[in-house]
């Protein structure tokens, strides 16, 4: 059983937060990781409320920047003090870690199984939401590219990070993620199918914004 207390702070205080960051960054993927992570908690001798603190903080560093925004969340952690109502300074630091090292760029394992736990979780393999996270971050990161540039840009980085021989890491193999992941790089490898797909939801995604 979760602290009720500390669920609390985190639905009134932590969560709303999502809300400013971009579409493929709000409330309803804090939600999913941490859904996804208190799933996989059960299979290891984890602290429960450190794993739940630890997915709902993980992309708070978004309200600063994104290229470095682990890192910044690491520090939001460390800096935030109502934390230690619940957490130990040795928790709080490696609660810090897990959300520095759960990002799929990072070129490094997880230096605890907390930080697997967030980074798999992070990195739910469902190839619609996927594509349409892609589509939703050039959009409002590129907003002067025209169709075809948003399209070319979506697959190189579908290529970049989930193609095989990409940088993405699963560091829990046994995981739901690791079957999705190879039904996903199948996809990619059928270029005509990969982009009639990116082709579908960027029409969606551009039609509700008209």
């Amino acid at each position: 059983m979760l602290n009720t207390e500390l669920q609390q702070f985190i639905e009134r205080e932590i969560i709303p937060q999502y809300a400013t960051f971009d579409k493929a960054h709000q409330e309803d993927h804090a939600r999913s990781v941490i859904e996804q992570s208190m799933a996989l908690a059960p299979y290891y001798d984890v602290n429960h409320d450190m794993v739940y603190a630890i997915a709902a903080y993980h992309d708070m560093g978004l309200q600063e920047d994104r290229k470095t925004h682990h890192l910044v969340s690491g520090h939001i952690v460390r800096e935030d003090m109502r934390l230690r109502q619940w957490f130990s300074e040795q928790e709080i630091e490696t609660m810090a870690q897990a959300v520095e090292d759960h990002r799929a760029s990072s070129d490094h394992e997880p230096r605890s199984i907390y930080g697997k736990i967030v980074a798999e979780a992070d990195r739910l393999i469902d190839t619609d939401t996927i594509v349409r996270r892609t589509i939703q971050f050039g959009l409002r990161h590129y907003p002067t590219l025209d169709r075809e540039a948003h399209i070319q840009r979506a697959l190189y980085h579908l290529d970049e990070k989930y193609a095989e021989g990409s940088y993405l890491r699963l560091w829990i193999p046994e995981s739901p993620n690791a079957e999705r992941l190879r039904s996903l790089q199948q996809l990619i490898k059928d270029r005509q199918g990969i982009r009639s797909l990116v082709e579908q939801i960027f029409e969606q995604e551009t039609s509700q914004t008209t």
